[in-house]
């Protein structure tokens, strides 16, 4: 899996957590048990009746334990998006 997100040192990528929340930010770096440090970062809180809604976060380290996926975001396509016009039921957390 490191390999993997090496790949991402420096770019803007998305992470579900396992309660539901989707945070955007840059990778900065990352440790042995997946705990991920951004830089920039916002957390979209998605509503079926409201836009998105970007809440900034800054500098934010996400434990290896939370993270359910990460992924690259394409910064051309993100940035065309028009959040606020988008509505989305709100992700439910992980069961276990």
């Amino acid at each position: 899996m490191s390999t993997a997100l090496e790949s991402y040192i420096n770019r803007t990528v998305a992470i579900v957590t396992s309660d539901g929340r989707m945070i955007v930010g840059t990778l900065k770096g990352f440790d042995q048990t997946i705990n991920l440090i951004l830089d920039e970062s916002h957390e979209r809180v998605f509503s079926s009746s409201q836009g998105v809604e970007q809440v900034v976060l800054g500098l934010y380290i996400v434990g290896g334990d939370n993270v359910v996926v990460i992924g690259e975001i394409d910064e051309d396509t993100d940035s065309s998006l028009d959040l606020g016009n988008i509505r989305a039921e709100p992700l439910n957390s992980i069961v276990h």
